[in-house]
């Protein structure tokens, strides 16, 4: 590995890390553009790459720090739910990994800018 790689998987792991305990976004948010333009990975690469670091619990002890820290009065959220959407984020992720491999890479690419795009004009022009 030559030291631009390095720096770059250094970038990449920061600012989704940052990103994901700032506003509880990372992987396909950060991670996966990032990859594509600093390592020039293809679409189905990039997310293939971005699902295995998430495969790690990776996020616990930000989950964790906004558990034990309620900001505001807000009860802290609660992990029963979070267990249950964790075991079919699970089945969710097989399932949406046996489309997105089934389909070209354009495709794919240009569907998540689509979804990316619909989010931030939702968030954006939301209260």
């Amino acid at each position: 590995m030559n030291l631009t790689i390095i720096l770059s998987l250094i970038l990449i792991g920061l600012l989704a890390g940052i990103l994901s305990g700032f506003m509880g976004v990372g992987g396909g948010v950060v991670m996966v553009p990032l990859t594509i333009l600093l390592l020039g990975y293809s679409q189905h690469q990039a997310q293939g790459l971005s699902l295995a670091v998430l495969a790690v619990p990776v996020t616990f002890l930000a989950a964790y720090t906004y558990y034990v820290n309620p900001v505001g009065g807000e009860a802290a959220f609660n992990w029963k739910y979070g267990l249950v959407i964790a075991a079919f984020f699970v089945v969710g992720g097989f399932i949406g990994s046996k489309f997105a491999t089934a389909l070209p890479a354009n495709i794919l690419k240009k569907s998540f800018a689509v979804i990316l795009f619909i989010a931030a004009i939702k968030m954006f022009f939301s209260k």
